[in-house]
Formats: C-alpha cells, sequence, structure tokens
C-alpha cells in the first residue's frame, strides 16, 4: 500500500498542472497567492480548487482507509483526513500555482 505516497501526490500533480495552465491562460494570478491576497473572490478560488481537487481527496481517503483496514484492523477517521489532506491538497495547492508562473515565464519570453 506504499504506492499511495507516490499515486496520491501524482493525481494531485496533474490535477494542479491542468489548472495551472488553465490560469496562465486565462492571466489569472497564481492560485494560492490569489487565495491568500484576494479575499473579495477567495470563495469561488476555494470551490473550483475543490471542485478540481474532490476526487483525488476521495481516493486519497478510500485507499488510507483500507491501509488502516489492512494493518491497524480499525480505522481512524481523523487520520485518514490529515493523510489525504497532506497528499491530495497540499501538493495540489503547491504546484497549481508553479506551474501557472512557469508557463506565463515561458509565453513572455516567446513574445519577446
Amino acid at each position: 500500500m506504499s504506492f499511495r505516497f507516490l499515486l496520491q501526490p501524482a493525481m494531485a500533480a496533474l490535477f494542479a498542472a491542468r489548472g495551472g495552465l488553465a490560469d496562465a491562460r486565462a492571466n489569472k494570478p497564481p492560485y494560492f497567492w490569489a487565495i491568500v491576497h484576494d479575499p473579495a473572490h477567495r470563495r469561488e478560488l476555494v470551490d473550483e480548487g475543490w471542485k478540481a481537487i474532490a476526487r483525488v481527496f476521495v481516493l486519497a481517503i478510500a485507499m488510507d482507509v483500507v491501509y488502516q483496514i489492512l494493518v491497524f484492523k480499525w480505522v481512524y477517521p481523523v487520520e485518514a483526513l490529515i493523510v489525504a489532506f497532506l497528499l491530495a491538497c497540499v501538493p495540489y495547492l503547491l504546484i497549481r500555482g508553479s506551474v501557472s508562473r512557469l508557463v506565463r515565464r515561458v509565453q513572455t519570453r516567446k513574445a519577446l
């Protein structure tokens, strides 16, 4: 079950890269930066991010529950939520903004 430590962040990175590309094309600010510094649009940004990452988050919870049942013979729901957040949401937040910045930087160099 250790493959979950690779699969979950990889899936989050895939969705984050897709979101970052869309942000760069729409000329939006980096995702996490916009959440922190734009309180007027914070709710819609969080909703947009949640829609993009929800499947990966649910998959992360399911995989952790299966792991807990196999190893511990018991389910610890708070631990499952923490692990799912760390393996799915954190990489998404970090990668989406980075991809957006990178794509924008490449686009400006091509324009020159």
